[in-house]
């Protein structure tokens, strides 16, 4: 099989030491109607540092068979909201205790 990478959203991690569930959907086109039909597919992905998490959107690429149902590795996260609201409340936590510091008062200059 040649080298296939897919782009797709964590839905189960946790539960398997180094093993995400990673959801890829494709959209395709009903030839009678022309709507367009979601179809998705789970693929069991190789996770060697488990730093995967809920809704993260990642790059899979296909690999030799790690176990009977694991076909594919971890590429690259591209984005991770779990992540993103970390760092957030940690910005907004360091520039609140920064804004709160204790000022030197006049008294203790003098």
């Amino acid at each position: 099989m040649p080298p296939m990478s897919l782009i797709g959203q964590v839905t189960k991690v946790g539960f398997m030491n180094k093993t995400a569930t990673v959801t890829v959907s494709r959209f395709i086109v009903h030839p009678k109607t022309g709507k367009r039909l979601e179809r998705s597919k789970k693929y069991l992905t190789h996770d060697e540092q488990n730093n995967l998490r809920m809704h993260d959107t990642v790059l899979i690429r296909n690999c030799p068979p790690i176990s009977a149902r694991k076909r594919f590795t971890l590429e690259k996260v591209l984005k991770s909201p779990e992540r993103e609201r970390e760092d957030l409340h940690a910005r907004q936590a360091a520039e609140l205790n920064e804004g709160t510091q204790p000022s030197p008062s006049p008294q203790a200059q003098a």
